[in-house]
């Protein structure tokens, strides 16, 4: 056995090791001079505080690039020609037939392109066809009504064609809808690429020259083919989604609910510069809005390259060169966002930020809808379009192959929800209620579009109204 004085020894030893390498591994504090009495200790400087009072933007002093604005400033292209007279009234008996939403679309013809100038004269139906023929007095040339309109050349019903571009416009997906009607899918795809080219004509057409107080803009994230066929994971989208091309930009008009533009883009720069490009070329000359928007920073480099000026500041000595000319924004111009804090994908805050103008200033324009900022008309307007729009619904199978196809059918939808489709807070209170037809009780409300608020139209049209529209090549001089 082992002596109990030995392991006392051991221990001993181990504690006096254990000592010494604690005192070796200590750090050495350096010598320091004593202080001399005279010295003073210097004082604490006191913490800046930083302001919360929005500084005034001091401008820029090189305008932003916009290259839809660089293109226009090219050589301008040729003005429309001047219309013709009218035709005067012959002492035939009236027509019944209506000409005047048709014009001549022969080349030679004096009168090509002009609405309502007592040009054109309606006939029979040519081998006893369903569509009507026209004849032009001036070249004696002859053409059918359905010239310029999707109908042209078609074997389909009409009746078909519009109840299924109606279905797309509610939503219903292109295979679903094949199926219900029993057309072949390429068939649909076709005639809602042929609709979406009628439609942005008649759209660019109506929406001019518009007078707005309000517009709020927002961005929509799409999903296309190529994220749902799992070719990149969901972390891998989380990192693009903010580069990622398939973002569906709105602005919109809260007080009439009008969608002014829809477009489909990255999330940069250059789109927020050709949004608010499309926006300034349906606005009126002298129509500066108040612009509402989310916290994307380049809605403001936009709206500055659009809505701005050329100032010279003062100078700020006496000596010395004059300062750079700066550009500012215009005193018009009105610019508040909606900043939203997200906390786990949550929304934690909202702040308001005033970016040109003044707070007043701002809640003066609203004081008159009795609203405070926000963008909850432009968000409510993205639910409208992930329902109707079947491309970007949330959870669906109906996912766009590309671009091109999400772009024909949002603007079928823009259409739709401009001019065909009545909105509940839209309606009109009738002076006399009119009494139905069957047992029902009379009609209270005389129903209300965006497009009928906005005073672009007088009454509700209908989808087939529209794609029977045929749109002029220029401005009319008469009221439409």
């Amino acid at each position: 056995m082992v002596s109990h004085h030995f392991v006392y020894q051991l221990v001993l030893f181990a504690l006096i090791w254990l000592f010494m390498i604690l005192h070796l591994n200590r750090p050495k504090c350096p010598v320091l001079a004593p202080a001399t009495p005279t010295a003073e200790p210097e004082p604490l400087k006191p913490k800046r505080h930083r302001s919360n009072v929005p500084q005034p933007f001091e401008g820029l002093t090189h305008k932003p690039h916009c290259a839809l604005c660089e293109r226009e400033n090219a050589p301008p292209q040729a003005p429309p020609p001047v219309p013709p007279d009218p035709m005067p009234a012959t002492n035939r008996r009236p027509r019944e037939v209506d000409t005047s939403r048709h014009c001549c679309p022969h080349a030679g013809c004096h009168y090509r392109g002009w609405l309502g100038l007592g040009n054109l004269r309606a006939n029979g139906h040519p081998s006893g066809g369903p569509w009507r023929q026209f004849h032009c007095t001036s070249c004696k040339g002859y053409f059918l009504e359905t010239h310029g309109t999707i109908f042209y050349g078609k074997q389909a019903a009409v009746e078909l064609i519009v109840r299924v571009l109606a279905c797309l416009a509610e939503g219903l997906g292109i295979r679903a809808t094949a199926r219900v009607f029993e057309v072949d899918a390429n068939t649909v795809l076709s005639w809602l690429v042929e609709a979406a080219e009628q439609l942005r004509a008649f759209s660019a057409y109506f929406l001019c020259d518009l007078h707005l107080e309000q517009l709020q803009l927002d961005e929509l994230y799409a999903v296309l083919r190529a994220l749902k066929a799992g070719e990149i994971s969901d972390d891998e989208a989380i990192k693009r989604l903010e580069r990622s091309p398939y973002w569906v930009w709105t602005a919109m008009d809260p007080k009439s609910k009008l969608l002014v533009v829809v477009d489909v883009g990255s999330r940069t720069l250059a789109m927020a510069q050709r949004v608010v490009h499309q926006v300034t070329q349906v606005l009126a000359s002298a129509c500066i809005p108040l612009f509402l928007t989310d916290g994307l920073k380049d809605y403001g480099t936009a709206l500055l390259a659009h809505f701005g000026h050329w100032m010279q500041p003062e100078r700020r000595q006496d000596k010395g060169p004059m300062p750079k000319p700066r550009w500012m924004p215009l005193p018009e111009l009105l610019y508040a966002q909606v900043v939203k804090s997200y906390r786990r994908r949550r929304l934690v805050g909202v702040k308001h930020r005033v970016v040109f103008g003044t707070q007043l200033a701002i809640e003066q324009v609203l004081a008159t809808c009795g609203w405070t900022i926000n963008t909850a008309f432009v968000e409510r307007l993205n639910l409208d379009i992930r329902q109707c729009v079947a491309a970007i619904g949330r959870r669906v199978n109906t996912l766009c192959q590309g671009e091109a196809g999400l772009r024909d059918q949002l603007a079928l939808f823009q259409t739709y929800h401009n001019f065909v489709l009545p909105h509940a807070s839209l309606r009109q209170p009738l002076p006399v209620p009119e009494v139905t037809n069957g047992h029902g009780s009379a009609k209270l409300w005389r129903p209300g579009t965006p497009a009928m608020a906005a005073g672009l139209t007088d009454h509700v049209w209908s989808l087939k109204e529209v794609l029977f529209y045929r749109v002029p090549p220029w401005p009319q001089p008469q009221v439409r």
